[in-house]
């Protein structure tokens, strides 16, 4: 455990003080050790800090105990991620105010940071979006592809739910802290997703309630995260277009899931559609915006399959990406000339194939 985690935590267990705040006084000492014990004079020396965040921040300070802030989060099995952390999902290090603590429940590690794609839409979704989106995420059944959402009702709960019944996994960023979830309809969700579907995150301490403003702040992280957000159905002002905006100044792709013009809630969708979104009626739609080769395994199948070490390691390697010839020997250690032998041999036997792009994928 290293020492920092404590000062880390401790700035998490603030509830006055926002993460830009915390950055920018991290980012002046260069220790969040220093930042935390920084005195008044010290803090007025950083440019762009009010006297209200000051004075907010000391005064609050007072009755936090790092030691103690961690030794509960580690006595309630609670993950906690900071900017200094290994794990600390890498996406995030590079927006504007990423969150300075993450409070993880479940399995982060098993989801693919890598093919993440965030799903975002009205809370009054019509009929006729979820069905489609259902469709939509169904077509990624049997691949590493992590769908995340904010386990808010309509769009989020659809996207969630058809994640976990296609066996994919899913991230979910909740407004509140986890001893405060909302909607409380959502309780099972939540568990299923803990239990084995993915994780659930928040940046704030457990017992903080989940209060308006947080969900258009949440909303960073949802994009942050993801390597391209889909719009599922959004009103003009909604929360799910403050999202489509966080997506295009973070630079990730944007896409958006077309719906009736009668309907208000797609006014948001065809404004995103004319600013340059990717327009998405289907699977492939998706995965040709982001510019991805996915493999489906079929676990049936792969269990028959006897193969070499060798073999094997090249199956790996590509059920984590496409990759190339010189990428599969820096990912391998084979020689070309062993190389070229196995992928001909697999290639010949229906396990792999080469993409357009004279990139390998896995196809069993």
């Amino acid at each position: 455990m290293n020492n920092n985690d404590k000062y880390w935590c401790a700035f998490a267990r603030l509830t006055k003080t926002s993460s830009a705040f915390i950055n920018k006084v991290y980012e002046y000492f260069g220790s969040i050790e220093l930042a935390w014990h920084a005195e008044a004079y010290d803090l007025w020396k950083i440019d762009g800090l009010q006297k209200r965040q000051i004075d907010g921040f000391l005064e609050e300070r007072k009755n936090i105990n790092p030691d103690e802030c961690l030794e509960y989060i580690h006595k309630r099995n609670i993950g906690f991620l900071h900017p200094e952390h290994k794990d600390y999902p890498y996406l995030l290090r590079h927006i504007d105010n990423p969150p300075a603590g993450l409070f993880v429940l479940g399995d982060l590690k098993s989801c693919n940071l890598e093919r993440t794609i965030a799903i975002v839409g009205s809370r009054r979704a019509s009929e006729n979006s979820k069905i489609t989106l259902k469709n939509i995420i169904s077509g990624f059944k049997g691949t590493d592809i992590c769908i995340v959402s904010g386990l808010a009702e309509g769009i989020d709960t659809t996207a969630h739910k058809a994640a976990i019944e296609n066996n994919l996994k899913t991230i979910a960023v909740i407004g509140g802290g986890f001893d405060k979830l909302y909607p409380k309809s959502n309780i099972n969700l939540f568990n299923k997703i803990i239990n084995g579907s993915g994780a659930v995150l928040t940046e704030y301490w457990p017992d903080v309630d989940a209060i308006s403003w947080h969900f258009p702040v949440r909303n960073r992280i949802v994009s942050g995260i993801s390597k391209g957000v889909l719009v599922a159905e959004a009103a003009l002002k909604s929360g799910a277009m403050i999202t489509g905006k966080l997506a295009l100044e973070q630079g990730k792709e944007l896409m958006c899931m077309p719906g009736l013009i009668s309907n208000p809630n797609t006014e948001g969708i065809y404004k995103l559609l004319k600013s340059g979104a990717s327009l998405i009626t289907n699977t492939q739609d998706i995965l040709d915006a982001m510019n991805w080769d996915i493999y489906k395994v079929n676990q049936d199948i792969e269990k028959k399959i006897n193969l070499t070490p060798e073999e094997n390691l090249i199956t790996e390697a590509l059920k984590k990406d496409s990759l190339t010839i010189d990428e599969l020997i820096l990912k391998t250690g084979l020689n070309i000339n062993d190389l070229m032998v196995i992928l001909t041999k697999l290639e010949l036997e229906g396990m792999i194939s080469q993409t357009h792009g004279e990139k390998y994928i896995i196809t069993i």
